[in-house]
């Protein structure tokens, strides 16, 4: 299997919504036009990992100066800034068929190097409860529970420090 990961572009479009759609529940799921939107505005925040050529998971992102993870027009990079030293995760997905060959620990690891090459100050992340200790493991702290009802689900929100 050979793995590399890489920034977006605008090719992946497509694949990274039809992973996105299969991936995550119901509303959970950003629609083609955030993704588009992430790919377009940074996609230094938007890395992919492709298997054997084809896209099987990625993570996407924004940055600001103030972090408010309640903020749902964020997630279309209203109030995103590059230059903003604080990185705001609103993706981590790997298509159902590579699920569970560790791709997901390799693309956080490879988005924490990055974002510390970035000279970026702090990653924030929203997760469901179940994936809280994979989040530890990399070093991320709980914060709360959060405001946030996106999807209709219960979230939680966690702050990695670089």
């Amino acid at each position: 299997m050979n793995t590399v990961i890489r920034n977006v572009t605008a090719a992946d479009l497509d694949r990274c919504y039809a992973i996105e759609t299969v991936a995550y529940e119901g509303d959970e799921a950003a629609t083609r036009e955030k993704i588009a939107t992430r790919i377009a505005t940074w996609p230094d925040g938007f890395i992919v990992a492709e298997v054997d050529g084809v896209v099987a998971g990625f993570i996407n992102s924004g940055a600001a100066f103030d972090v408010q993870m309640s903020d749902e027009a964020f997630k279309e990079l209203i109030g995103h800034d590059p230059k903003g030293p604080n990185v705001v995760i609103m993706s981590v997905v790997v298509h159902p068929d590579y699920q569970g060959q560790g791709l997901a620990k390799r693309l956080m690891a490879e988005f924490i190097e990055r974002m510390r090459g970035m000279d970026k100050a702090t990653i924030h992340l929203m997760c469901k409860e179940q994936h809280i200790p994979l989040y530890a493991g990399f070093g991320f702290a709980y914060i709360k529970p959060s405001e946030s009802d996106h999807g209709g689900m219960a979230w939680h929100e966690m702050i990695l420090t670089l």
